[in-house]
This record gives C-alpha cells, sequence and structure tokens, in this order.
C-alpha cells in the first residue's frame, strides 16, 4: 500500500450563469485541480474563479484541454491531426497559465480532458503530439497520464515529467481503458464500492478490471469527478477510507519515466 497519493478532480466547468460540479466542496478534500480552459467548458470568468479558489484552498492547479465542442462538453470524438492537437493543447495551457498567474498561482500540471484523453489513451502518436504541444509551452509541466496507456508511453518518450492516474469512479476494461460511459456500469455511484476498489488497486499496484482482472499499473493519483451525483459525498467517502489505511493526501511529485 503506498504511504502518499494525489486526489485530483476536474473542475472550473461551468459556462456564463450555468454552474457544473462542487468546486468549492471538493477543493476541501482533493490536492490537484484540473481546470478547464476554455474549448470544452469553462470562460474567463469561470476559469478565473477556480483558479482563484485552488489558490485560497493550497491545491495544486492543472491545465484541462478538451476538444472545441462546447455543446458536446468534449465527450464526442473529432477527427484532429498532429499539428491541430499540438496547438490545440499549447493554445489552452497558455490560457490557463495566465488565469493562474492573475489569481496569485502557478499552471504546475496538465490533464487532457474527455474524448481527446480517449483517443489519446489510444493513439500515442495522437497523445505525443498533444505533450509537445504542452512541454513546447512549458517544458517543466507535469503531464497527468492515465496510467498504463498510450498516454503513459508518449510521455515516457518525451522523457517528460507525469503523475500516472486511476479513476476512482470508472470501470475498465480489459485493455486498461475506460468503459464507454454510455455503457452500464462504467461509472460507479456507491462510496463503499468505490473505496474498496481503490484500496484493492492500491495494495495490489494494479488497475482491476470490471472482469476483475489485474493490470500492474504506477499510480500516483486518483481522479474523482465533480459532475457526478454524490460527487462530495464519495470524495469525502475516499479521502477518509485512505486516511484510515494511513494514506497521506498530497500533490504528487511528478517523476521522469515508467
Amino acid at each position: 500500500m503506498l504511504t502518499r497519493i494525489d486526489l485530483n478532480a476536474d473542475m472550473g466547468e461551468g459556462f456564463g450563469p450555468w454552474p457544473m460540479g462542487a468546486d468549492a466542496e471538493l477543493l476541501k478534500v482533493i490536492s490537484s485541480a484540473n481546470i478547464a480552459c476554455g474549448f470544452h467548458a469553462g470562460d474567463p470568468d469561470v476559469m478565473a474563479h477556480a483558479m482563484a479558489m485552488a489558490v485560497q484552498n493550497r491545491v495544486g492547479i492543472g491545465a484541462h484541454p478538451g476538444l472545441p465542442d462546447l455543446q458536446g462538453f468534449g465527450r464526442r470524438r473529432m477527427q484532429i491531426a498532429p499539428a491541430e492537437a499540438r496547438h490545440l493543447v499549447a493554445y489552452q495551457l497558455g490560457a490557463a497559465q495566465a488565469m493562474a498567474r492573475l489569481a496569485g498561482g502557478q499552471v504546475r500540471h496538465l490533464k487532457l480532458h474527455g474524448a481527446l484523453a480517449n483517443m489519446a489513451a489510444e493513439d500515442e502518436d495522437l497523445a505525443r503530439a498533444c505533450y509537445e504541444g504542452a512541454l513546447g509551452v512549458d517544458p517543466e509541466i507535469i503531464l497527468m497520464v492515465i496510467s498504463g496507456t498510450a498516454q503513459a508511453r508518449a510521455a515516457t518518450a518525451l522523457g517528460a515529467r507525469m503523475a500516472q492516474e486511476i479513476f476512482a469512479d470508472r470501470a475498465y476494461t480489459e485493455d486498461g481503458l475506460l468503459i464507454d460511459r454510455r455503457l452500464p456500469g462504467a461509472v460507479i455511484h456507491d462510496p463503499d464500492t468505490v473505496c474498496a476498489r481503490i484500496l484493492a488497486m492500491l495494495g495490489a499496484g494494479a488497475i482491476i478490471t470490471a472482469q476483475g482482472t489485474h493490470l500492474p499499473a504506477r499510480i500516483d493519483t486518483i481522479c474523482l469527478h465533480g459532475d457526478t451525483v454524490g460527487a462530495v459525498a464519495l470524495a469525502l467517502s475516499l479521502h477518509d477510507a485512505l486516511a484510515a489505511e494511513g494514506v497521506t493526501i498530497t500533490p504528487f511529485e511528478g517523476a521522469r519515466g515508467a
């Protein structure tokens, strides 16, 4: 069992007067925040507010770039060339850096969102293009990658700092990818189930698939989703379960290599 782990959550995903997620409550539980950059969600005002709250709560700030798909919340796949992916990520990271500085903080990591993340988890060339965009802006940025996927392989090949991530409330395929949200059982809502599976994964040092297969994995951070039903109660339950096992919640360091 690990003695230290990071908890991360996606936030800043409202738009104009339409709020989404329990950002303020989650920021009291997590150690890293992935803040939307305006393409799949968010806008300058929403970003500024999320950044300021993260600084106030001393939570690590991450850029959370996605596909340009506000209506589909960045969860619809799009055809995108490597050069487009590189520029898409660099552009959004720049916006995040500006808003973080305005709030008195700085961006320390980057995590791809939604369909872009899932595509990059399957396609190492696409992942590499995305990460080249980020590293071209900040060579020392920590790439938060889905553990054991093409994302991790691309970050390793680039010699980047990285944190490998597992998901608290998402079920896995036998390939170590996330089960499509549209399928039954893809999203897990029961806090007891979430806590038990995460403790089992940390104890085994492996992703445990929906079929029970153990896939050895490096685990640096655990993702919680703020837009799911009962998100705050689930986050608190996991936080307490980890604390009961002597695990300290703290931001990841971002080591290089596999």
